[in-house]
């Protein structure tokens, strides 16, 4: 499972947005959801699209970020802390390992300049996502 906020700085701007993409083990984008304001938390995101139900319903189980705490089971997340035991920062980097893949397809996404230029409404924006992401599948 991925995520996407288009700023950097702050999720306040009227161009910030959170598109919540899947991608499957060898990287390839396969799902992206509409557009949200960027200031809608990654998991409440996930939540109302219906991902996490989904993901339980299917009993598939996916990798995300810290931001996923929370979810269930079915969603595997890294350990959290600063001091963390040996087995602990084992399965972190074990975890950041299955997990850069999906990052490096949500790379291609925002390699699009269309995507980082965009001053429209979450609607056309959810469009222009969309579009991307079948222009991106016909192309690979």
């Amino acid at each position: 499972m991925g995520w996407w906020a288009a700023c950097r700085q702050t999720c306040r701007r009227p161009r910030c947005l959170n598109v919540q993409v899947l991608t499957d083990p060898f990287g390839r984008l396969l799902w992206a959801s509409p557009a949200l304001p960027g200031a809608t938390h990654d998991l409440t995101a996930a939540r109302s699209h219906g991902i996490v139900d989904a993901l339980a319903a299917a009993g598939l189980k996916c990798w995300a970020d810290k931001a996923y705490q929370g979810a269930g089971r079915h969603i595997r997340v890294p350990s959290r802390g600063r001091r963390l035991k040996r087995w602990k920062r084992r399965h972190n980097s074990s975890h950041a390992k299955i997990r850069c893949v999906g990052e490096q397809a949500l790379a291609v996404l925002k390699g699009w300049r269309l995507l980082r230029k965009l001053r429209c409404s979450t609607n056309r924006i959810t469009d222009i996502v969309k579009a991307v992401l079948v222009l991106h599948r016909s192309s690979a």
